[in-house]
């Protein structure tokens, strides 16, 4: 890095001598730019980095690209896997701005390769201006292939994040395939020909085959991790089957094929997850990963035979998502504090609890990844391991070997654990072994399917473990559910009616006061108004109090009466007043 970038950071980014002196040692034992090493401590943004580069190479930095496809004989001559090896993409020119209102001057060029330029209005195609947008302006030999592969006479040079670009380049590409609806409409007319290729396993293992089917089963499963899909549903009708695709808690219809398709479907499913394709009427569970860019996809698959054909559930797990922490969870300064002191506890047990999908062990996992330090010794025991935690110990459920979760959990606690992560208690057996590890001195995390705090005690007792030991080994109890966040780039701000904020639970002096917004819609969230989730929690600490009570009776009416807690209700209302989700969306979730 040379130093004059290095003083531009200084001025721009507010970078010390010592971050510098730090990096550059680190850069000599281990290699990289500066740069890059910069970015990997934190110590810049991505978004500084190249602004600082824009300033030194004289190029305009877009942090966001302009949502417009390129046409399709251009994505037919340059290979998507060279756009994303060396993070750029080309943009149609339109009109100077390339779409986007960042603007850009009215002459495009120079460029990188000193080519010079034209007015903008000469417009897109493979003749005329571009915008090409790249991350590093280093591969000035990568950006003269693409110019040349193009057969761009006038082009100017942008910066943008590598996210920005491999959106960019994903859309791009995306639109110019056949659509799901253009698959099924060219099998429909080719059906005696698809047929006789699903009969041939050969065809079906080969996944560069331009078989329908295959192209069909990888184009669903792109669009649905494309879309942020958390699940795809294969549900089979008397004259009909559909597809469709769980987007933030949500099912929404992705596709609607001919009934003929459904077993040619499945049957590529379950080889691709090597699975029996002869069973048809027994349950079967399988599993496969697959690479979309640069996504690796864990896929657990679970059929069930119905009366019309196997019903078909493909669990979506991107492994190339980072671990969320307690704080992008939509935890509360107040919660993490009390999470904080909580986890401090040399022994007992902590429980999450809520229905399927509630996000307990996405939250299990950011307090364990908040805890997780060199001089503890931390183990796990799930049914599945559902990330890769480095540094901790982790055990895979697996009933064929009698590997249950009790047998587990009484070989952990041989294996000398401060803290044990059990993935569910289901039984009583593993309840007992759970309450006497954390009464011999360990702290023990685990989920109970209960629909509030109260209710766990409830389900302990229910499932044999005594009232006495409940109060001297359970030192807390977590409730959760997840709710849609609203979308920033659409969400209006509105007044709630009287009827709606006493519904819900909200004075109209704190509606005054809050910030709340409804739902509206627009491409950036698939115009259903929200993307991504966060929690709503509830944390029941058990007190003096609480403890007595529960040693005199488990009603869990008594027991949440008693409890001096948030309750999700209330933790939803502080959601909907800092703007972040809606009434409707705590109403549907929450109960009273």
């Amino acid at each position: 890095m040379s130093k004059q970038l290095i003083h531009i950071l200084k001025n721009t980014a507010g970078v010390s001598d010592t971050d510098i002196e730090d990096a550059e040692r680190l850069m000599a034992e281990k290699g990289g730019s500066l740069g890059e090493v910069l970015l990997k401590r934190e110590v810049i943004t991505e978004s500084q980095l190249l602004e600082a580069m824009g300033i030194q190479y004289d190029l305009p930095f877009w942090p966001r690209l302009p949502m417009e496809p390129l046409p399709s004989d251009l994505t037919q001559q340059v290979p998507i896997h060279f756009l994303k090896k060396h993070f750029m993409v080309p943009l149609a020119s339109n009109g100077g701005n390339g779409g986007n209102g960042l603007g850009v001057a009215g002459r495009i060029g120079p460029g990188a390769s000193g080519v010079a330029g034209a007015d903008a209005s000469d417009g897109p195609g493979p003749l005329g201006g571009f915008i090409i947008a790249i991350n590093d302006p280093m591969r000035f030999q990568a950006l003269d292939d693409l110019i040349r592969i193009m057969g761009a006479l006038n082009y100017q040079v942008v910066l943008s994040t590598r996210e920005a670009i491999l959106s960019a380049i994903n859309l791009s590409y995306d639109l110019n395939r056949d659509s799901a609806e253009q698959l099924v409409q060219d099998m429909e007319e080719n059906g005696a020909t698809i047929i006789s290729e699903i009969e041939g396993a050969s065809d079906l293992l080969d996944d560069t085959s331009d078989a329908p089917i295959i192209k069909l089963v990888n184009h669903i499963i792109s669009q649905s991790v494309k879309a942020r899909a958390s699940d795809i549903h294969i549900e089979p009708y008397q004259d009909s089957f559909k597809v469709r695709y769980r987007v933030d808690g949500i099912l929404y219809d992705l596709l609607t094929p001919p009934k003929w398709i459904q077993p040619a479907l499945t049957s590529r499913i379950k080889v691709m997850s090597k699975m029996n394709i002869a069973e048809k009427r027994l349950p079967q569970d399988g599993r496969m990963e697959v690479k979309l860019g640069d996504q690796d996809i864990d896929v657990r698959i679970s059929t069930i035979p119905t009366t019309f054909g196997e019903r078909v559930v493909l669990r979506l797990l991107n492994k190339s998502s980072s671990l969320l922490t307690l704080t992008e969870l939509g935890i509360t300064r107040a919660q993490l504090d009390l999470m904080a002191e909580l986890v401090k506890s040399p022994n007992g047990i902590i429980l999450v609890t809520g229905p399927t999908g509630s996000g307990k062990t996405t939250t299990l996992y950011a307090i364990l990844s908040s805890i997780n330090k060199p001089d503890i010794n931390i183990i796990t025991i799930e049914d599945p391991v559902e990330y890769q935690l480095r540094g901790i110990s982790q055990i895979q459920v697996n009933p064929k070997i009698n590997l249950t979760f009790a047998r587990g959990l009484r070989s952990i606690v041989r294996q000398d654990p401060d803290v044990v992560l059990v993935g569910e208690i289901r039984d009583r057996e593993t309840a007992e072994i759970a309450v006497q590890s954390a009464l011999t001195g360990h702290l023990v995390f685990s989920t109970l399917h209960t629909n509030d705090s109260a209710s766990a005690i409830t389900r302990l007792v229910d499932i044999g473990v005594e009232p006495f030991l409940i109060s001297s080994s359970v030192i807390a109890v977590a409730a959760q559910r997840l709710v849609r966040t609203l979308c920033n780039e659409c969400r209006q701000p509105y007044m709630p009616d009287e009827l709606a904020l006493q519904t819900i639970g909200i004075t109209p002096r704190q509606a005054k006061d809050g910030n709340i917004y409804q739902a509206v819609g627009c491409p950036n969230c698939l115009n259903t108004g929200y993307r991504g989730r966060c929690a709503i929690i509830e944390i029941m600490v058990m007190d003096g109090n609480l403890k007595s009570i529960i040693l005199q009776t488990y009603d869990s009416n008594r027991i949440k009466a008693a409890a001096k807690m948030t309750s999700l209700r209330q933790d939803g209302i502080l959601k909907i007043l800092s703007g972040m989700t809606t009434l409707e969306e705590v109403l549907r979730v929450t109960q009273r």
